[in-house]
């Protein structure tokens, strides 16, 4: 999350929100937003109803949820996924303002 809050401006620029979405409970998440100054969204989904929703992976050998990262477009057309297969497994911030400046904002 540090790495989506170090460009959050650069979203915010193309008109894109962020969504984070954990399986911690609302008030876990309440404390963590607040004390880490988060200007994005976050979801808690201790039910796991998102997760299921855009097939997250899980695995409990690496100690949970895997990280995925999904674009979907105002017409709530999903325009990119990528699920990561380890914890450092995360797209560049680059890479994705790259996508939203060429590919899906257009």
């Amino acid at each position: 999350m540090a790495q989506l809050r170090r460009d959050y401006e650069k979203f915010a620029k193309l008109d894109t929100e962020i969504l984070v979405a954990g399986p911690e409970n609302a008030e876990a998440f309440k404390k963590y937003w607040e004390k880490e100054n988060l200007q994005f969204v976050g979801l808690p989904d201790p039910e796991h109803r998102v997760l299921k929703l855009y097939g997250q992976e899980v695995k409990l050998f690496k100690l949970g949820r895997l990280p995925a990262q999904v674009i979907i477009d105002k017409s709530g057309m999903v325009r990119f996924v990528h699920y990561g297969h380890s914890m450092m497994d995360i797209p560049e911030n680059k890479e994705l303002l790259e996508l939203l400046e060429t590919q899906i904002t257009k």
